[in-house]
Order: structure tokens, then C-alpha cells, then sequence
């Protein structure tokens, strides 16, 4: 079972601290990475990545520390960015080889991979067809064949499902879920239905602080009792309600709009509406916290 440990991590560029006493220990499975914009998500990715050298702190891989591995640390570690850089000229069969040959890989090797990797993927049948002929979903499953060629016990996923239509999003989820048994997936996202059901862990930016919850479950939790639906009939009773409130969803009813809403002591300020409590998801913890 591979293990990656953040231990006291702090980035800063010049006098700006990004990321600050972070401490993080994570085993195989899927962890989702949450945060707002600018939170400091992609400072972290790097920092595990070896982009970014850490001010303070130190990162264990396996019981290693990354930089005393130097390059052989990427010889575990897998990445593939939110626009993978991909070579359009190229078929995407050609287009493994030569990234495998980037990684020192046999010839053998490389055309044994490559051939499972497009197969799980579920890129086979694409294998011939030129890169620039495919879809925002494809590309993005190429990223994970090539980002998967040296066997990574760690890899990490940069907003992997932006721009995906929902079908390619479904067979995103089902490729990382079966990632995410054999090696540690670190999933960076912001469409929360895409972690809900298959993140083991969340790692959680905000303001330059990381804190881990082992149990998405008890980050669920944390909103019980603040979650409500309001029942209203007017685009009016709608402004009102978002200017004042938190709101996580608006759904058009026969009769309305349903808005649902979170936060502290709602069913006392709601008492002019119509409303019911409803059982929290993590895209309602998600609004809480930020």
C-alpha cells in the first residue's frame, strides 16, 4: 500500500504565505481536493508534484522524502494537468509510445501498456484515429492512459471532468473508482457530484489552511439540521431568498420553485415561507464551509 505524507508544509511566494502548516497522511484510495478559486489547490498539487519547493516542511513518499528521491520520485508519481498537453497530429496508439519512451521505457513495455491503458480507458477502438479528431472527453481519458504508463502509486487528476458532458463524466467516475484501489488518487475538482459517491477522504483549502476529513460522511454531517427547501412562487421571492441566504439549488415545480438553501438558525428566519427540512449532501457541506 503506498503512503504520502505533508508534514508542516508552508509555501509562500515572497511575503505571501499560500499554504501554512499543512499535514496531511494519505493511503490508497480516492481523496478529493475542494476548495474556491485561488484557495490554494494548485499550490498544493505542485508541492506534491515537485513543481514547488516548500518553504518549510517535508513530503514522505513511501517512507522517503521526495526530494532526497530526486527523479526516481516520478517513477511513482503520476500527473495529468486540467489541459494535458496532447499532440494533435499524433493517433493516440503513437502518441503512448513516444510518452512512454519520455519516461525510459522499453519498446516492449511501452506497446504492452499502452494497449491495456487505451482498453481501460476505453479507447481501443480509437487507437488509429488522430488526436485532434476527438472529443474534450477522450483527450481527457488519453491524459490518464498516458499519465498511467509507468504504473504510478500516486497520480493526481487536475479538474479531470471540466467541460465533460455527462456521459464521459460517468465513465471518468468509474475509471478513477477503479484507480483508486490499487494507488492514491488525489482527484482536484469543483463539480461536487463527481467525488459524492467515490472519494474515500477530502482534503479541504481554504485560506492557505488544509485540513483533512477521513470521512465525507461526517463532513455531510457537520450541515445536518441547516439544510432547508423553500417553496415560493415568484422570480421576487427567489431574489430575495438568494441575496440573503446560502442557496445550493433552485428546481421550476408545477406549481413554483423549489430553493434550497443552508445555514445557521434558517427555520426561524424562514418563518415567513413555506418550508421543510431536507437531508444534507456534500454539496450543501460544501457551501456551509466556504
Amino acid at each position: 500500500m503506498a503512503t504520502l505524507n505533508l508534514q508542516g508544509i508552508q509555501c509562500a511566494y515572497g511575503k505571501n504565505v499560500i499554504l501554512d502548516d499543512v499535514n496531511i497522511s494519505l493511503n490508497n484510495g480516492v481523496t478529493a481536493l475542494l476548495g474556491l478559486n485561488g484557495a490554494g489547490k494548485t499550490t498544493l498539487i505542485k508541492t506534491i508534484m515537485r513543481l514547488i519547493k516548500p518553504k518549510n516542511g517535508k513530503i514522505v513518499f513511501n517512507g522517503e522524502d521526495i526530494y532526497k528521491m530526486k527523479s526516481r520520485y516520478y517513477d511513482y508519481a503520476g500527473y495529468m494537468p486540467q489541459m494535458p498537453a496532447l499532440y494533435d497530429n499524433f493517433k493516440a496508439y503513437d502518441f503512448c509510445i513516444y510518452m512512454a519512451a519520455l519516461k525510459g521505457i522499453s519498446k516492449k513495455e511501452a506497446k504492452e501498456k499502452t494497449d491495456i491503458l487505451l482498453e481501460k480507458v476505453m479507447l481501443k477502438d480509437a487507437a488509429d484515429r488522430k488526436i485532434r479528431t476527438f472529443s474534450g472527453g477522450m483527450k481527457q481519458r488519453l491524459g490518464i492512459a498516458q499519465a498511467l504508463l509507468n504504473n504510478p502509486q500516486l497520480i493526481i487528476l487536475d479538474e479531470p471532468t471540466a467541460g465533460l458532458d455527462p456521459n464521459e463524466r460517468i465513465k471518468f467516475r468509474n475509471i478513477i473508482t477503479e484507480l483508486g484501489t490499487e494507488r492514491i488518487v488525489i482527484l482536484a475538482t469543483h463539480i461536487i457530484s463527481d467525488i459524492e459517491s467515490i472519494a474515500k477522504n477530502i482534503i479541504l483549502v481554504r485560506n492557505g489552511k488544509v485540513s483533512l476529513c477521513d470521512n465525507p460522511k461526517k463532513f455531510i454531517d457537520n450541515v445536518y439540521d441547516k439544510v432547508y427547501v423553500i417553496k415560493v412562487c415568484s422570480y421576487a421571492d427567489i431574489a430575495d431568498i438568494t441575496q440573503h441566504f446560502k442557496v445550493s439549488n433552485i428546481r421550476e415545480t408545477d406549481d413554483g420553485f423549489e430553493v434550497r438553501v443552508v445555514g445557521d438558525n434558517l427555520e426561524n428566519e424562514l418563518n415567513n415561507y413555506d418550508i421543510s427540512a431536507a437531508t444534507p449532501e456534500l454539496e450543501d457541506a460544501f457551501l456551509m464551509y466556504f
